[in-house]
């Protein structure tokens, strides 16, 4: 996966209630009816929400008789917490890049000596 889609994936999870009907369909797979009850806003906006994460990939619809029920994609959702983790437990080199080149301009302590 390209850094891009971790960020529109992050991007599209950010938002409070798109993050709560992640967290609802990682333990009911629930139709929109379903989530706008559990989420206490109407089903058109659950519909909006849905929409976003569906174009993405992180969640995805079955047909059950009249009713689309909702479940995660996991496997996405795994793949950018596993990406979060690999950025979050790199080294840190203890300087500026470009001090080691002379171009720092900030004010860290490479300026300083």
């Amino acid at each position: 996966m390209e850094m891009e889609q971790y960020y529109e994936v992050l991007k599209t999870i950010s938002d409070e209630s798109r993050f709560k009907i992640i967290n609802i369909l990682l333990n009911y797979d629930l139709c929109v009816g379903g989530l706008a009850k559990q989420l206490n806003i109407s089903k058109p906006a659950v519909s909006q929400h849905l929409q976003v994460l569906r174009k993405i990939g992180l969640v995805t619809g079955e047909k059950r008789g009249y009713y689309t029920h909702y479940v995660v994609n996991r496997s996405l959702l795994k793949q950018v917490g596993e990406k979060i983790i690999e950025i979050a437990s790199k080294s840190y080199n203890g300087g500026c890049q470009r001090e080691q080149t002379g171009e720092c301009e900030c004010q860290c302590q490479c300026n300083k000596r």
